[in-house]
């Protein structure tokens, strides 16, 4: 027997998906443990080995590898709970980071705060500026030496950062991408002095142009990498001491993942890493079930999440924003709203209902967890409406009490708006729609899609429960809880199913037509070090799968569009088409006539992403067929409708349900980990792998 096993580590909850070779699939659940994460990851494998009736160290024995997903480094930055590090860059541009290239007023805003411009302001610097320290040297545009390293400079500027307790450098120099010798040696040089000390070269971790963004990105990822490098080394450990023999990989924000040794070089690639699981979770099963458009849902304890499948692929972003700052990362695209089960629900001082974006998180809980938490949340709001059984969570493992999140409810929402305590829960559950609703229109509309192209498939501890409200109120006519029983911990499906990936890239901006001999050099060069990073990751891979991309833009302008480069040799024919291309994906993002090409267009970054082929993915078995009616398990009141009331509901056990079973709204199912609502007018399906698809039967809807 041989195991694939995904962990997700999210704010409230650890997640685990267990995959072997004979098609079985299980998944546990387990309550994370801020701050040692590493606690809940082997508290929920303990879950998985008594599933399996098997010691830990046996099964551990018997993987073929685990994929970790990770909130720590995102975490780490969105609250700035960072170390203190140590900047280095060319002398005479050591305030580019505070003076944030005026982006720092707008980037990361919503539109409400962007119409108040004068209210802005970028206090938010991710460094005091005595740990900004400059150094005499500078490359040209081209890379040529201008004024050499100044290296004694470089050793006192040195000792300065280590006399103020720093033990991480970041090192980023003008123009260090065209020529990163002088980085190179910075590296050297901080080694020869302490070799314990963390260094991250711009070169390495964002070979990009344009000197705010990647100053910001490898400062951030010199401060996540030394936390990232400990825990990955400590939770590498006590696995191995447990008796894993295969190795443990950590997911990347690019949708792939690396091995744990590699990835505290590139941390910033982490960032974000646990949001893409879910969607490529989906994006494997959408294969199965024949799904090429997929609006990918994910509600767990602290976040709501959605991701796009267009035509089988998932949509990607070559940047992100975090806390104001550009963050040079190939990332799948992935919007997020603090709306999970535990999101707190609060009365504005306008009188107005709000849900989030502050969670209750692990600890204390919603205040039905009676862990001492006192803010309703909407957790508390399903247990009241008799969405959640009262028997408790994960089994009954997580005890819930109906009179703490009826007592929370009442004092912090009932009373102030005049509702009784019932009411009340039905307007947060109400509000919770809304708002996740608002955010698939903005995600899916707003980028140009027609809703109804589309399948939506929901998963998390909580998004069962409120998918075929969200998804009706986006006009989606099909919704997949994917394969019963794992639904909620479907985003460690996503990391099990994963694959190696790889990316690398290098800014060299040019008019076209660009000489192909410059451009196959290139692309030559990216290709050779994805390879050799592939074969650094000591796995046997069944294929390798390469990418080539081009970022460009028309000349003048500041907007980007990333288009593909067709294998073989790099001709003008091939860069022709990559500019057709171009063209045609700027009109279809911009609106038609918004180029202009006689105004040029400019290849700015050319980038190579591998795929490593794992021998070992998750196979889903056929479930058996029904020979029969689904069974149901009895009946509890549950208020599912405002105006209706209580309304006495079957309840179904989804261990029970078999291929081919359809249960008909007003229902609940419930599985061990998360409780799926089937409202009134629509019906449930239940297929041969075991999701539900859930329709409407209403005319007209």
């Amino acid at each position: 027997m041989a195991y694939v096993i995904g962990v997700d580590v999210g704010g409230t909850f650890t997640d685990a998906v267990l995959d072997d070779d004979s098609g079985s699939v299980i998944a546990a659940k387990a309550p994370s443990t801020p701050p040692d994460y590493s606690q809940g990851v082997l508290d929920v494998l303990e879950l998985l080995a008594e599933q399996l009736g098997r010691p830990l160290e046996e099964m551990l024995a018997e993987t073929h590898h685990i994929a970790h997903g990770t909130t720590s480094s995102l975490n780490a930055l969105v609250q700035r709970k960072v170390p203190d590090v140590g900047f280095l860059t060319t002398k005479g541009h050591r305030d580019s980071i505070f003076i944030m290239n005026v982006e720092g007023r707008y980037l990361g805003r919503s539109p409400h705060e962007l119409q108040h411009v004068l209210a802005q302001d970028k206090d938010h610097y991710l460094l005091p500026k005595r740990h900004a320290l400059e150094v005499t040297e500078r490359m040209d545009r081209d890379g040529n030496v201008i004024v050499s390293l100044d290296e004694d400079e470089v050793r006192r500027q040195v000792a300065k950062l280590q006399q103020d307790g720093i033990t991480a450098i970041a090192v980023s120099l003008l123009w260090a991408f065209r020529n990163p010798a002088h980085e190179k040696r910075i590296r050297e040089l901080v080694h020869e002095i302490d070799p314990d000390i963390y260094v991250a070269l711009s070169s390495e971790v964002s070979p990009r142009i344009r000197e705010f963004a990647r100053n910001s990105t490898t400062i951030m990822s010199t401060q996540v990498g030394p936390g990232l490098r400990d825990y990955l080394t400590n939770l590498e450990g006590s696995l191995k001491s447990r008796g894993l023999n295969g190795p443990l990989l950590v997911m990347q924000s690019n949708g792939g993942a690396v091995a744990a040794s590699e990835a505290p070089q590139q941390a910033i690639s982490t960032v974000g890493s646990v949001l893409t699981g879910g969607v490529i979770g989906s994006t494997q099963l959408g294969k199965r079930l024949g799904h090429r458009n997929i609006i990918s849902t994910d509600v767990g304890g602290t976040t709501f999440l959605v991701g796009l499948i267009v035509d089988g692929e998932p949509e990607r972003d070559t940047t992100t924003v975090i806390n104001h700052h550009p963050i040079n990362v190939p990332t799948l695209r992935v919007h997020a709203i603090g709306s999970g089960g535990g999101a707190i629900a609060w009365v504005d001082a306008g009188g107005n209902l709000r849900i989030g974006p502050h969670s209750a998180g692990a600890v204390p809980g919603p205040a039905a967890y009676d862990q001492g938490g006192t803010e309703p949340t909407n957790t508390d709001a399903n247990l009241v409406l008799g969405i959640l059984p009262t028997t408790g969570l994960l089994g009954g493992r997580k005890a819930l009490s109906v009179e703490k999140a009826r007592e929370a409810i009442r004092t912090k929402i009932a009373e102030p708006l005049g509702l009784s305590t019932e009411d009340a829960a039905a307007a947060i559950h109400a509000a919770q729609n809304a708002q996740t609703g608002d955010l698939l229109r903005k995600t899916v509309v707003e980028a140009g899609y027609d809703p109804r192209d589309f399948v939506l498939y929901a998963f998390g501890g909580s998004g069962p429960a409120f998918c075929a409200n969200y998804a009706r109120q986006l006009g989606v006519e099909d919704v997949v809880v994917p394969l019963g029983p794992v639904a909620s911990a479907f985003s460690a499906y996503g990391l099990a199913a994963s694959d190696i990936a790889l990316a690398q890239e290098l800014s060299d901006p040019a008019q076209l037509p660009v000489d192909p001999v410059r451009a196959e050099k290139n692309f030559a060069e990216l290709e050779d070090r994805v390879r050799q990073g592939l074969d650094r990751q000591g796995l046997k891979f069944d294929s390798v799968e390469i990418v080539r991309e081009i970022d460009m833009r028309y000349a003048m302008q500041l907007a980007e569009v990333t288009v593909p480069v067709g294998d073989g040799l790099i001709d003008q024919n091939a860069l022709d088409k990559a500019a057709e291309r171009f063209e045609t994906k700027y009109a279809e993002l911009y609106g038609k006539g918004s180029g202009f090409r006689e105004a040029g267009v400019q290849a700015i970054t050319y980038r190579v992403r591998g795929r490593g082929v794992l021998p070992f993915s998750p196979e889903l078995p056929p479930l058996e067929r029904a020979t029969g009616p689904a069974p149901s398990s009895g009946s509890r009141p549950v208020y599912l409708e405002i105006g209706q009331g209580f309304v006495d509901t079957p309840i179904y056990d989804y261990a029970a349900l078999r291929a081919g079973h359809v249960i008909t709204g007003p229902a609940v199912i419930e599985v061990p980990t998360t409780t799926v609502v089937v409202p009134g007018g629509r019906t449930g399906t239940v297929d041969e792998l075991g999701n539900l698809h859930i329709t409407t039967t209403r005319k007209g809807a």
